[in-house]
């Protein structure tokens, strides 16, 4: 996984943990799912570099 994919699915991450803590703070269900959906977006990301560079090996 490269360094520019790393910082990017880690800037995706945060983002929507700030979009989740957001919509709590100020009772937006929608604003709260995008967070999570973009949270979950970012995982789904992560794992498949990870699984790209164990097939790299």
């Amino acid at each position: 996984m490269g360094i520019d994919d790393k910082a990017a699915n880690k800037a995706d991450e945060l983002t929507g943990k700030a979009k989740e803590g957001l919509g709590r703070a100020t009772d937006n269900e929608r604003l709260e799912s995008e967070g999570r959906a973009d949270q979950s977006k970012s995982d789904i990301k992560q794992a498949a570099e990870k699984v790209k560079d164990a097939f790299k090996r």
